[in-house]
């Protein structure tokens, strides 16, 4: 599992942001302010970089989340479904033989619990994204093969490419409204290609950006501004921590916790337990059927 660490400090302390305002009178304060300023954007660079590092950490960890749960379903989820079927015939078994009316009660509620009706949520739980119907949702109702992801975590050379997109064209280095909606819209594409392991759609992706628009060069930006961006940086990071905190106390994210080096191993050692157990309750159903 990546942990989603916070990044250092980059924010300068006040008594330096004084300092770094410069000495009274003439070309001296002047020269001051000017390396103020110079430093104040270098920490805001800084801070950017520190913030970008940690949103690649958070997603990471949401798709290896997202990644994991899908996998647990499709991998695991017939074994669950026979489980509950050998125990609700397992206690329907044992309540014909005994008569008693308080195993039937059992086995009534076993099998209430087999194939319950889903809700909504259920149903349609990580098939919906920002466009309506993903492309997974969209195969199976029109019929053709769910491509499930083939792993957890993405492998190395995904990642690598991942930081690399979005070090060039995270939205939080764009400096006016028109540059973050095309950064967006192009890490949107960069995040459906990396949930999916795509390092081919990832490479094409890098070629596309290097071969486009270079975003224009900032201009200076005034004290004030580059404290209000420092501030916002820091609010985004909070964010951030909230999100990879509600992440790592889910109940995917503590399984992922048990196998943080190889989650794709954790689902086959849970797949064999599922299956002594499986085992031993079609054992116990065939003792009761033989009476």
């Amino acid at each position: 599992m990546t942990d989603p660490a916070e990044p250092a400090e980059q924010t300068p302390h006040d008594d330096e942001h004084a300092r770094a305002a410069g000495s009274a009178g003439g070309g001296e304060h002047t020269e001051g302010a000017d390396g103020g300023a110079e430093r104040l954007e270098r920490a805001v660079r800084a801070a950017e970089q520190a913030l970008i590092e940690f949103e690649v950490a958070v997603e990471t960890f949401r798709i290896e989340v997202d990644n994991f749960s899908r996998l647990h379903h499709q991998r695991l989820g017939p074994m669950y479904s026979r489980l509950d079927e050998l125990d609700a015939l397992i206690a329907e078994a044992q309540a014909e033989r005994t008569g008693d009316p308080e195993d039937k009660r059992r086995a009534d509620e076993a099998r209430a619990l087999v194939m319950p009706m889903p809700g909504v949520e259920e149903l349609f739980g990580g098939w919906l994204d920002s466009d309506g119907l993903s492309p997974e949702a969209a195969d199976m109702l029109t019929g053709r093969p769910v491509s499930p992801p083939p792993r957890v975590r993405p492998s190395e050379a995904a990642r690598r490419l991942y930081r690399e997109l979005a070090r060039m064209a995270h939205p939080d280095l764009a400096q006016d409204e028109h540059e973050s909606d095309r950064r967006s819209a192009f890490i949107a594409r960069v995040n459906t290609a990396y949930a999916s392991g795509d390092v081919e759609a990832l490479t094409a992706l890098k070629a596309e950006w290097e071969a486009g628009p270079a975003p224009e060069e900032p201009a200076r930006s005034r004290s004030e501004e580059l404290y209000a961006r420092l501030e916002w940086l820091a609010q985004r990071k909070e964010l951030l921590v909230s999100v990879a905190k509600q992440l790592e106390e889910g109940a995917i994210g503590q399984m992922l916790k048990l196998a943080p080096d190889d989650p794709d191993r954790l689902l086959e050692e849970i797949a064999e337990e599922l299956l002594t157990r499986v085992a031993e309750k079609e054992a116990k159903l065939a003792e009761l059927a033989r009476g």
